[in-house]
């Protein structure tokens, strides 16, 4: 049995979203049990053979400060469900909880594996070729040295292995152009380490990218600092709704004909799910001890449900193991690297 701590009580809709997505996922995954953490009065009127309530009696607030979290609310759903992986009882958690909160959490109880000094969230995004691009980081670091973005690119290498079953993903790494030359200080010492682990077999680096490659798939993988990573994010969630919304209206507004309109109705059904971003939630917090997965806070049931099973194959796949494997391998290249200070992006 595969099994995951869920934070019941975590997001914008705690347990009206969580519960149904458990339900859904329990039944197409006959090999996962559920821990569900939240309130008992809560979660009282879930039954399933698969399922238990481990009892939590606070909720991180999704406007709470991470010091009132870390050390005020030492019972809350998150921190109950991020302890049972640190205890053993699971595999993996997964909260559609605030994010800050969540990586001091699971830094706090979990720790870092050697070799990396922060943890990185990595999530995918839908790309042209029907597949999708991993990015990270995605707002859990701001301000990034080169050391850490060549950190993120070994992390990321061994999720995207994980997930694509393939053991030489190709890594790109977010600029202002492709020409080595462009950039911060930060990116081309950052560029500079990562030929290095090329050269050295420990990654698949294709060079710089800019950021309309993340959506051509030119890349596996795409590296950045968290404030670069996060507006990405935000951005092509927001934009993929906009054309969908767009294209809904004006097949509406300008169909001449019913049968023109069944003509082109398969083709934006196809066109909205491949833009759906639901499809791909569930952003992993790389770096850590254990595995934990972030849901999106305003997740739907489809969408929390999609970080479930995105949990699930992380950890039936021993992508903590492979994680480690990857570190270990490139533990001479990250040893080598010498510390800088962090600085700002360049402007384009």
């Amino acid at each position: 049995m595969i099994v995951l701590a869920v934070d019941c009580m975590g997001g914008d809709h705690g347990p009206t979203v969580t519960l149904p997505a458990c339900r859904q996922f329990l039944e197409a995954h006959p090999d996962a049990q559920l821990l569900l953490v939240g309130q008992p009065q809560a979660l009282g009127g879930f039954a399933h053979e698969r399922a238990r309530v481990v009892p939590a009696t606070e909720v991180v607030g999704m406007d709470d400060a991470i010091e009132v979290a870390l050390r005020k609310k030492k019972d809350s759903s998150m921190r109950v469900a991020i302890q049972q992986v640190k205890d053993g009882a699971a595999q993996v958690a997964v909260s559609a909880g605030n994010t800050g909160a969540l990586m001091a959490i699971a830094r706090y109880l979990l720790k870092t594996l050697d070799g990396i000094e922060r943890p990185a969230i990595a999530t995918q995004l839908p790309n042209a070729l029907g597949r999708a691009t991993t990015v990270l980081d995605l707002g859990a670091n701001v301000d990034c040295t080169a050391e850490h973005l060549l950190q993120f690119a070994v992390m990321g290498s061994a999720l995207v292995s994980v997930l694509n079953d393939d053991p030489q993903p190709t890594v790109g790494l977010l600029n202002i152009g492709e020409e080595a030359i462009k950039g911060s200080e930060t990116i081309k010492k950052a560029g500079e380490l990562l030929r290095s682990a090329a050269n050295s077999g420990d990654l698949n680096f294709v060079g710089n990218i800019e950021g309309n490659d993340i959506f051509k798939g030119t890349a596996d993988i795409v590296v950045c600092d968290g404030f670069v990573g996060n507006v990405a994010l935000k951005t092509t969630e927001g934009l993929a709704s906009m054309i969908v919304g767009f294209m809904k209206e004006e097949f509406t507004r300008n169909l001449l004909t019913k049968a023109a309109a069944v003509v082109a109705y398969p083709v934006l059904k196809a066109l909205q799910r491949r833009m759906d971003h639901r499809r791909y939630n569930g952003a992993a917090l790389l770096g850590l001890r254990g595995l934990v997965f972030k849901s999106h806070g305003s997740a739907d049931a489809t969408a929390f449900g999609a970080a479930l099973a995105r949990a699930y194959d992380a950890a039936r796949n021993q992508l903590l193991d492979r994680v480690q494997a990857r570190i270990a391998h490139a533990a001479p290249l990250l040893a080598a690297a010498p510390s800088q200070p962090a600085q700002g992006p360049a402007g384009a």
